[in-house]
């Protein structure tokens, strides 16, 4: 399965980098650049609407190359033109063509909070991240231990990193509450399969708690869904594919806010 296969990759990955880079370089590194205060959820959370975190990612596993003619800093402030109150930026080179540097570029394009979208499996990732500039980590419950996503999301919160903390089952979701996370995401695509179903955020939504900030991954096409997920109590979604693809990425983000009408 695919997700096996990345996350075999990036442990491999992970012991490289530490064995170029020893992870107390990285300590000493985000030692010197003082604290930082979490933005992420704060921005999501702003307006009676639902937010969207848009996504910046050269390619996918199961669709290929999704823009050709790519710069993350021009389409991070398209997306900030349009309407985006965060950004998701693809760090994975192998997988999906991403890179920290991609991330630097969108960050010092816009003023939006980015979340680094990646495979965190190691508390060496998480240092790395607050080093390339980022306001917001991702953590995927499914390639987790409870005690690992524990570890990761303490320091990421002693690093001034909100969490997302990715679930797709019920019994995902059980785990990542037990952590008191801040935020939430219900991914409706499997990351075994790639198979997606917007069902799934309605399927397990009403298990999480009201203090919770829900977000919806994938599949996210148009208003119409959006207006669907804010009624079932989601206050964000995270949308990648459907804008990226797009030539005029503001003018794609502000018809899917209901912004503009008519036609793609």
């Amino acid at each position: 399965m695919i997700l096996d296969t990345i996350v075999r990759h990036k442990k491999r990955e992970i012991k490289l980098l530490k064995a170029a880079r020893p992870m107390r370089h990285l300590v000493d590194q985000v030692s010197r650049l003082g604290r930082k205060n979490p933005v992420f959820k704060k921005a999501l959370a702003m307006g009676s609407g639902i937010s969207v975190i848009a996504e910046i990612k050269r390619r996918s596993p199961s669709k290929g190359v999704l823009r050709k003619n790519f710069d993350a800093g021009a389409i991070a402030r398209g997306y900030a033109r349009g309407g985006a109150k965060a950004l998701s930026v693809l760090t994975d080179r192998k997988f999906f063509g991403g890179s920290g540097e991609d991330l630097r570029k969108a960050k010092a394009a816009s003023r939006l909070p980015v979340l680094r979208k990646d495979f965190i499996l190691d508390e060496y990732q998480v240092y790395e991240s607050r080093l390339m500039g980022a306001d917001a980590v991702l953590l995927i419950a499914s390639i987790l231990s409870p005690s690992k996503l524990r570890k990761l999301a303490a320091l990421a919160k002693k690093l001034g990193l909100d969490c997302l903390v990715e679930v797709h089952s019920a019994g995902e979701l059980k785990k990542a509450l037990r952590i008191k996370p801040g935020i939430v995401g219900i991914n409706n695509r499997d990351l075994r399969t790639f198979r997606v179903d917007m069902g799934m955020t309605e399927k397990i939504v009403h298990r999480v708690p009201s203090n919770v900030l829900v977000v919806s991954e994938s599949g996210i096409q148009n208003h119409e869904d959006l207006i669907y997920l804010r009624s079932l109590g989601v206050r964000a979604a995270l949308v990648g594919e459907s804008l990226v693809r797009q030539k005029d990425v503001t003018k794609a983000l502000r018809r899917l806010l209901g912004k503009i009408r008519g036609t793609r």
